[in-house]
């Protein structure tokens, strides 16, 4: 039970690394990762508000945080990177799918960015499916309840 708490520690810092930066930085250095591009629908790869600054941050702050809570900083290297990999596969679809850039998709706002890094790290950590459907399950609720308040306190944007 330990792990999955630290698990979801280390998700919930890649998760809330990108938004501290905004709130911390605003505009500055945010740069779109999709540089503007478009895909063949004529909508945007990933959208504006996927940037360089919080792919950064998140891979950054999970590197620094793993060794606190007990793990090589690879790991957090893997479930930062992974996360936003995750996150950036989910902007992708809600783009072909015509969604606003941060509107909320249910389940496909949170499960890919636990989903990926969960199983990035799965055999250096002997995970199981039953662990990762469960961590899944736990950080995409902890996600829809924390980010209201994250938006009360005036750090995001949206409550969503």
């Amino acid at each position: 039970m330990i792990l999955e708490i630290k698990l979801l520690v280390l998700m919930g810092v890649a998760n809330g690394a990108p938004i501290v930066a905004r709130w911390l930085l605003g505009r500055r250095a945010a740069w779109p990762l999709d540089g503007g591009l478009r895909f063949v629908d004529g909508q945007p790869l990933f959208g504006a508000t996927k940037t360089l600054r919080g792919l950064l941050a998140a891979v950054a702050a999970c590197t620094a945080c793993a060794p606190l809570l007990g793990f090589a900083w690879t790991t957090g290297l893997l479930i930062g990177l992974f996360a936003m990999l995750g996150d950036l596969a989910a902007s992708f679809v809600k783009r072909r799918l015509r969604l606003t850039p941060s509107s909320q998709a249910l389940g496909l706002d949170q499960i890919p960015e636990a989903l990926l890094p969960l199983l990035a790290v799965q055999a250096r950590l002997a995970l199981d499916a039953w662990q990762i459907l469960a961590l899944v399950a736990v950080f995409a609720a902890l996600e829809l309840l924390i980010s209201p308040l994250l938006y009360r306190l005036g750090i995001r944007h949206r409550p969503y």
